[in-house]
């Protein structure tokens, strides 16, 4: 009987430790090489050749493109919002004083407002680009971007079927991101494998980074967490410094291997050189799964003290309202926010803030109706599933609980280890 017990007690450990080394996909020796960079240079010879050539009555409408585009990298690669509105500047006066190629400074300057999330001025400058009539692939490219991220997904398929072609980059991965938005995710990693195919013909450097961060984040997306993994480290591979791609590794040891402490160790490398607002909160997350309250609290006030920076506008409504319903409880506020933001952009993601800050708020019938009108049926996104899925609960539509609860627990490596047991009690 001891002898059956002892036995039984190694078969459930031997079980146990199998599980665990199948669940461990990430090995330090990949990517700690990457951890360890310095922050990414924010001038060069180059750059300053051109940018000396600018002066207030300055006409030299190249250095203003060239200056732009620089700037925009620097955003990206540090996450400083003062390079993204200076580069908004520098397009801003090639538009003023472009008399050739005009359509193309007004694609970047909307291109520059949707990463602003100042959707409706991007839109102005895509018909304007449009209207000009040269470059018409661009600008109808571009129109499908800004209508996405409208919610005017009518006319983004417009715009999607007018530049249908199967051999094409920019048609692939927008085709891709129309099938995620359906929730075809098979069909959607299929076209970014095909996309990424022409992109690593092509040996252009910026398009194979683009492709590799979003492949591994569809195939996180899927499950497929060895894939993501491997994707996150070939655009390592490509640029050291790659914010992103660090964070998507830190995801998988966080919500996939469920090590919070090596988790924050990473994030903690990506902080020191990238100063984007949501890492903190990322850093946030992973320190209240660890019950590390300080940890959680010194990480959201530097989120706060990030985006009180009034040149970042509307690009954390999103993660404002969450904050104001889960953890600062200011449902109020979170209900007059959830309404800029609906007016900013009609998408399901949109209203789903504005019906759960309804719910937060005790409104449960204006809840459901946003969310009968405006969300059911129209995104496959977990979070959003989570938030309509309490609605249905507090409305007693017991059916649809669990048909979404079904969905949801498929869904726990997307929406973190601590949505388990939310979603168990539903």
């Amino acid at each position: 009987m001891k002898y059956t017990l002892i036995l039984l007690s190694a078969l459930v450990l031997f079980g146990s430790c199998e599980q665990e080394f199948k669940k461990k996909v990430t090995d330090k020796k990949d990517y700690d090489k990457f951890l360890d960079t310095e922050p990414i240079q924010t001038t060069s010879k180059n750059f300053e050749l051109w940018n000396s050539k600018i002066r207030q009555d300055s006409m030299q409408l190249t250095s203003f493109g060239v200056v732009a585009g620089e700037y925009h990298r620097y955003f990206e690669g540090s996450g400083d919002i003062a390079y993204l509105k200076m580069a908004e500047q520098a397009l801003k006066r090639a538009v003023d004083i472009a008399a050739i190629g005009r359509s193309g400074y007004y694609r970047a300057l909307a291109r520059n407002y949707i990463s602003q999330h100042r959707f409706k001025e991007a839109l102005e400058w895509a018909n304007a680009a449009r209207a000009i009539g040269s470059g018409k692939k661009g600008s109808q490219n571009l129109l499908f971007d800004v209508h996405m991220e409208l919610g005017n997904y009518t006319k983004a398929q417009k715009y999607l079927d007018s530049t249908k072609n199967m051999s094409d980059f920019d048609y692939l991965i927008r085709l891709a991101k129309w099938n995620d938005h359906k929730g075809d995710l098979d069909t959607t990693i299929k076209l970014m494998e095909k996309a990424t195919k022409i992109a690593e013909n092509s040996k252009n450097e910026s398009l194979l980074l683009w492709s590799y961060t979003n492949l591994g984040d569809y195939y996180g997306h899927a499950g497929r967490i060895n894939d993501s993994y491997r994707h996150y480290l070939k655009a390592l591979g490509l640029d050291a410094k790659n914010g992103y791609a660090k964070k998507g590794i830190a995801w998988i040891v966080f919500s996939h291997e469920k090590n919070p402490i090596e988790a924050l160790r990473i994030m903690n490398a990506v902080t020191k050189t990238h100063k984007t607002p949501d890492y903190y909160l990322l850093k946030s997350e992973i320190a209240a799964y660890m019950n590390n309250d300080t940890e959680r609290l010194f990480n959201l006030d530097m989120y706060y003290k990030l985006v009180d920076d009034a040149r970042y506008g509307s690009m954390y409504n999103m993660y404002n309202i969450s904050l104001l319903l889960d953890d600062t409880r200011l449902y109020t506020k979170a209900l007059e926010l959830s309404r800029k933001e609906v007016n900013n952009r009609s998408t399901p993601e949109a209203y789903s803030y504005l019906a759960y800050s309804y719910f937060k708020n005790g409104n449960i019938k204006d809840a459901k109706k946003i969310v009968d009108e405006h969300i059911a049926g129209q995104t496959f996104e977990p979070g959003i599933l989570l938030q309509i899925a309490q609605i249905y609960k507090a409305s007693g539509e017991k059916s649809k609980v669990q048909e979404i609860k079904k969905e949801l627990q498929g869904a726990v490596y997307e929406l973190g280890p601590s949505s388990k047991e939310i979603i168990r009690i539903l």
